[in-house]
């Protein structure tokens, strides 16, 4: 019986090395000991490799690479020799792969599918803690996967949090990255993770102010996230609670006659007003090179506020906002999305061009803190007309004037923010931000990313209504 010694559980490049080896020598299935370092040989079991047949290479279709990627990082002790076997087949019937009857097929199909589903849990439901360490913090999280998948999820992890210094530890490997670079380190337990941090109660507060008793579905919501993983969410805590009373709640909600918020009684005429009295402003210095000032527009009853940073230079020529390539790329983010554009109302910040003369060209400028103080009262004032339901801040100045404070849009991104004039806020990039990423991949990556940020908040806005 040969020997095929593998570097990890995961080693999918070392099995795929040795299986075209054994596969090309035409060694049988079972006439192979596959394990990993660590782990004792089979007295059967032998190192001199096989003899490789004359014949040439082989190939198989491109669904098999990528089923075995995924079954391979399965704890079931017999998937090497499962997809060997497998390999065999689709060697000689590529037809083989699309045989859903196919026994060999339907288990190694359903391997791949418990991985994707524990890779897609590990995404959802890792939460990271806040540690101390001088001046740049340190966020840690704990997690237990069911399978080998976290060198195969680090990736995500490094595209979705690359500006923290962060760690995930599991049982059986650790992560780390600090900005930089990515690195492992032995297992670690539940004790040496952080408990929780301040910033938990403010999302317990939140989560439990708009838990939905009439949307409880139990066993969907067991289905999508299982009990194993309570202990991880510093929200499932209120969990038990919030069942059992959502019945006298949902009753409640019934039994209460809906309340309608009082508004103007001519919404289009005050949204007049206030555009013809901006159209004036002088709050501060940028009107004066400005061609003009460029108010927001979109329906006056958008359950949706979108807010840039300023105009661009086709915004200040045209007078509207988001017409230049930032908003064009915005449009169709937006239809991936699946939003409505002309249900969204969209505006900015600061209302004037701020920007550098450079011969011909005007090259654009980040506004100051008190230019944006000074249109903070514009956006107040359309706010307090249009009353939608979420206000999203595109970049850091909206975030800055969203929430009167500088922050850091890869630490506040992607999660709700509630704001004290009761409108829930999000966070996210400029599409901008987009168009100035040099590298493609990295810009395929991020406009995915802000796409599906865009898509969440859509279905935020569907469920708040």
């Amino acid at each position: 019986m040969y020997q095929a010694l593998l570097s990890g559980p995961d080693d999918f490049e070392g099995w795929r090395t040795a299986a075209r080896r054994f596969a090309s020598a035409n060694v049988p299935a079972q006439d192979i000991d596959w394990r990993v370092e660590g782990q004792a040989a089979s007295l059967l079991s032998f190192d001199e490799p096989p003899r490789p047949n004359t014949g040439g290479g082989f190939s198989v279709p491109r669904a098999f690479l990528n089923l075995a990627e995924s079954a391979i990082l399965h704890r079931d002790e017999q998937r090497f020799a499962l997809l060997y076997e497998l390999l065999l087949n689709v060697r000689q019937q590529p037809s083989r792969m699309d045989d859903q009857a196919d026994p060999l097929m339907r288990r190694t199909d359903s391997l791949a599918k418990a991985v994707r589903r524990d890779m897609h849990k590990m995404r959802a439901f890792v939460r990271f803690r806040e540690v101390d360490e001088g001046d740049r913090p340190r966020f840690v999280a704990w997690f237990e996967p069911d399978h080998h998948i976290v060198r195969a999820n680090a990736g995500f992890f490094v595209r979705r949090f690359a500006s923290m210094r962060w760690s995930i530890l599991t049982p059986e490997i650790s992560i780390h990255w600090d900005g930089e670079i990515l690195s492992e380190g032995p297992g670690a337990t539940r004790a040496d993770a952080p408990a929780g941090d301040p910033v938990e109660e403010v999302w317990k507060s939140y989560y439990a102010a708009t838990f939905n008793p009439a949307r409880l579905k139990q066993r969907a919501m067991l289905s999508e996230m299982p009990k194993k993983y309570w202990r991880n969410l510093p929200e499932a805590a209120l969990i038990p609670e919030l069942v059992a009373g959502a019945q006298a709640r949902e009753a409640s909600m019934i039994a209460t006659p809906p309340k309608v918020p009082a508004r103007p009684g001519n919404v289009a005429v005050a949204w007049n007003a206030l555009r013809e009295e901006a159209s004036a402003c002088t709050r501060c210095p940028l009107y004066r090179d400005a061609t003009q000032t460029v108010f927001g527009e979109g329906p006056l009853d958008a359950r949706l506020v979108l807010v840039g940073e300023q105009p661009g230079d086709q915004e200040d020529l045209a007078g509207r906002p988001f017409v230049g390539p930032a908003g064009q790329l915005l449009d169709r983010a937006l239809e991936e999305a699946r939003i409505d554009r002309a249900s969204v109302y969209v505006t900015n910040a600061v209302k004037h061009f701020k920007y550098e003369q450079r011969g011909k060209r005007r090259i654009h400028q980040t506004p100051e803190t008190p230019e944006i103080q000074a249109c903070r009262w514009w956006l107040d004032q359309e706010l307090d007309r249009i009353r939608p339901r979420i206000l999203v801040a595109l970049g850091a100045t909206a975030a800055r004037a969203m929430l009167g404070k500088a922050v850091t849009i890869s630490r506040t991104r992607g999660a709700p923010i509630p704001l004290d004039n009761g409108v829930e806020g999000w966070v996210t990039v400029h599409p901008s931000f987009l168009l100035r990423v040099p590298d493609e991949a990295r810009k395929a990556a991020e406009r995915a990313r802000f796409v599906e940020e865009l898509r969440n908040i859509g279905e935020r806005v569907s469920a708040l209504d």
